[in-house]
C-alpha cells in the first residue's frame, strides 16, 4: 500500500492539485495562469532533485565497471517515478498552455476541445515529441533491450535533470517580480552553466567512459556502438543543443541591455520558454 502511494502516478499530480489549492492563498492576485505556471514549475524541480539524486547514487555506485555493474534504481525509478512523471507533466504543460491563453479571452480557449489541444501540440511540438519519444523509444530501451548492462549511463541521463530546477526558478522569479535582482542574473548563469554540462557535455563524457572500458580513443566510440544507439543519443542531443542555443541568445540580449544606458527597456529572462524533460 505504501509503494502505490509513493507511486509517481500519486505523487506528482498529487503535488500539482496541491499547490494549485495552496498558492492562491498565499498570492491572492495570481490568475488561474499563474497558479497552474508555478504549480508546474514547483513539481518539475521536485522530480529533477529525486532524478538528479538518484543518478549521483547510481552513477557514483557503478563507476568500476560502467557495462556491467548493477544498481536497482536504474529500473526502478523509471517504472515507479519517470514513466508516471513524463505522462504527467505532458498534461500539466496542456493545461498550463490552456490558461495562459484563457485568461487573455482568446475564443478559441473558453472551454477545453480537440482544438486547444491541437494548439497545443503545434505550439509546443518539439516538448510534446520529446516527452512521447523518452516514453516510447527511450523506455523499452533502458527496460528491455540493453540486457541488464549499462545501468551507470542510466544514472547519466537522470543527471540531465540537474538543470530544471534553475530554469524552473527563473521563472518562478519572474512571477514574483524579481527579474531585475542579482539573484535572478545568478541563476541564469547557472542555468546556462548546468545545461551545457548536464545536457550537452555529458555525452560525449559517456563516451569517453565507454572508451575507457574497452581502452579504445574516444574518436573510435562512435564506430564501436551500433548505429541504433549513435542515432538514440543524436536524437536526445539535438533538442538540449538547440535549446542551448536558445538559451545563449536570450544571455547575450540579457548582457547587451545590461550594458545599455539605464533609460533603455528591461531585460528579458535567461530561462528556457520551453519546459525540458
Amino acid at each position: 500500500m505504501l509503494q502505490v502511494l509513493a507511486c509517481g502516478a500519486v505523487v506528482f499530480p498529487g503535488l500539482f492539485f496541491a499547490f494549485r489549492k495552496i498558492l492562491p492563498c498565499v498570492f491572492k492576485h495570481w490568475s488561474d495562469a499563474d497558479v497552474v505556471l508555478v504549480s508546474e514549475r514547483l513539481v518539475s524541480s521536485i522530480h529533477a532533485v529525486m532524478a538528479t539524486t538518484v543518478g549521483v547514487i547510481v552513477v557514483s555506485s557503478c563507476r568500476e565497471s560502467v557495462i556491467n555493474d548493477r544498481h536497482w534504481l536504474a529500473t526502478y525509478f523509471i517504472i515507479w517515478y519517470g514513466v508516471p512523471y513524463m505522462t504527467y507533466d505532458i498534461f500539466a504543460m496542456y493545461l498550463s498552455h490552456y490558461h495562459r491563453f484563457h485568461v487573455k479571452g482568446h475564443e478559441s480557449y473558453k472551454r477545453h476541445s480537440l482544438r486547444t489541444v491541437n494548439c497545443f501540440v503545434h505550439r509546443e511540438f518539439l516538448l510534446v515529441l520529446h516527452h512521447i519519444a523518452l516514453l516510447t523509444i527511450l523506455l523499452p530501451v533502458t527496460l528491455f533491450l540493453r540486457r541488464d548492462q549499462g545501468d551507470f549511463f542510466v544514472g547519466c541521463l537522470f543527471l540531465t535533470e540537474l538543470s530544471t530546477p534553475f530554469v524552473s526558478l527563473g521563472k518562478i522569479l519572474i512571477q514574483l517580480g524579481l527579474q531585475e535582482c542579482w539573484l535572478h542574473k545568478a541563476n541564469g548563469g547557472m542555468v546556462l552553466l548546468t545545461f551545457f554540462l548536464f545536457r550537452i557535455a555529458l555525452f560525449p563524457y559517456m563516451y569517453w567512459m565507454y572508451g575507457r572500458h574497452y581502452g579504445i580513443p574516444l574518436y573510435s566510440v562512435p564506430f564501436h556502438l551500433s548505429l541504433s544507439t549513435n542515432l538514440g543519443n543524436t536524437c536526445i542531443l539535438a533538442p538540449q543543443v538547440y535549446w542551448f542555443v536558445l538559451l545563449c541568445r536570450k544571455g547575450w540580449r540579457l548582457y547587451r541591455r545590461g550594458c545599455a544606458p539605464p533609460d533603455s527597456s528591461p531585460a528579458p529572462a535567461v530561462t528556457d520558454n520551453a519546459k525540458e524533460d
